[in-house]
């Protein structure tokens, strides 16, 4: 028996949840999909933080919509008096030779740039101050760097918790542990068919993350490709309190000699924690089906070896957790916001590539506004398929 709805979101991670959540506010008759349950550690929405920043380096048209995320985690947070965000400061460094890139040419001056236009509170350093400010980070005389007052973190989990409580709590039906088989327009909207049953609505979003290339089909291969991706994280070699938040930022660092940059977070969880550092790799493909999920100790010793301890020479090689995460990638690293092309009633939104969680909120309002109103008040122009280097798929 088919049950219909105003609308469908299929996945409920970052965007997914969002989206569900401002779309129940607005009254709208919402069901949100997942085939785990949310938050989950099998996508990209997992790992415990994620860095938020609003002068955004991928591209000044991301940073109206951190500005708008910022606002919205604080209106979540006393709402449901949960930890969401928290502010630390963020450093970014970076120098004139040749370096990792982070997403995009140009990132460190395109950062400042919008820093600029947005009045976004910033230092920029030199090697001297950086070293002054924050000792535990080695860098060499020609590196420098740009600080932003309220850069910090979010905890992606309690995110996306909050968002679906809230979205039930408005309204909104959330199906958990619900494969998707198949979706395809009929009568003027969406059919969804599931291993549960079939729903219809008036309108589809489509925030499946590394599972989109699997539910889009063979049309849209190779437009969006599934890395596997490790976060780590190393104990400190004298105590704790030199990372913790306060006296160490979130920081992205444009190494030099390096491929991809590495970028980390304080010490959020105390003694016995450790510092959570990453890196990216865009080499190896996957799927969520495939995945090698276990961290090899010969990854630990290369990544500490490399990235960690000519860097931070306050860390120790002992790693106390690594885990994986999947970043679905576009060409240029850019966000892919689309109707579909044989489907007027659904919307196809990857804000991927590595970057989205800090946006996420905003970009679900967005949807919202696009479903329930016809058009956001958010420019959502820039993130179709013409601005990945590719036409949309026929």
């Amino acid at each position: 028996m088919e049950t219909s709805f105003d609308a469908i979101v299929l996945g409920l991670g970052a965007m997914g949840s969002a989206t569900l959540y401002q779309l129940a506010r607005r009254g709208v008759r919402a069901l949100g999909v997942d085939r785990f349950s949310p938050p989950h550690a099998l996508g990209s929405s997992h790992g415990d933080t994620r860095i938020t920043r609003l002068a955004i380096g991928e591209g000044e048209e991301y940073t109206p919509l951190a500005l708008r995320s910022h606002e919205i985690w604080r209106e979540i947070e006393r709402e449901t008096g949960r930890d969401l965000l928290t502010t630390t400061g963020g450093l970014v460094i970076s120098s004139a030779g040749s370096r990792a890139t982070c997403h995009v040419p140009g990132f460190f001056g395109n950062t400042l740039a919008a820093a600029t236009r947005h009045g976004i509170r910033h230092d920029l350093l030199d090697a001297r101050d950086i070293r002054r400010r924050f000792p535990q980070f080695a860098v060499s005389d020609d590196e420098v760097g740009y600080y932003e007052h309220e850069a910090g973190f979010l905890r992606p989990e309690a995110c996306i918790a909050a968002q679906l409580a809230l979205a039930e709590r408005c309204g909104a039906t959330v199906h958990r542990g619900e494969t998707v088989l198949d979706f395809a327009e009929a009568g003027g909207g969406a059919r969804v068919a599931t291993d549960r049953g079939d729903y219809r609505a008036g309108r589809l979003v489509v925030t499946a993350g590394p599972w989109l290339p699997g539910l889009l089909g063979e049309t849209w291969a190779g437009r969006f490709t599934v890395r596997r991706q490790v976060l780590f994280w190393f104990r400190e070699k004298d105590g704790v309190e030199a990372f913790q938040a306060g006296k160490f930022p979130v920081f992205i660092w444009e190494l030099s000699g390096h491929a991809q940059p590495s970028y980390g977070f304080p010490a959020v969880d105390g003694p016995g924690g450790g510092v959570k550092i990453a890196t990216e790799q865009h080499e190896e493909a996957t799927t969520p089906d495939t995945v090698r999920r276990e961290v090899a100790p010969a990854e630990i010793r290369a990544m500490f070896e490399a990235k960690v301890a000519p860097s931070f020479p306050g860390l120790s090689g002992e790693c106390v957790r690594a885990v994986t995460c999947l970043y679905t990638m576009t060409a240029g690293c850019r966000f892919v916001i689309e109707p579909h092309p044989r489907m007027p009633s659904a919307i196809v939104a990857s804000p991927c590539s590595g970057h989205g969680f800090k946006h996420s909120a905003a970009l679900g309002e967005a949807l919202a506004q696009v479903v329930a109103d016809g058009a956001s008040r958010i420019d959502l122009a820039g993130f179709g398929w013409g601005a990945t280097g590719g036409r949309a798929p026929s």
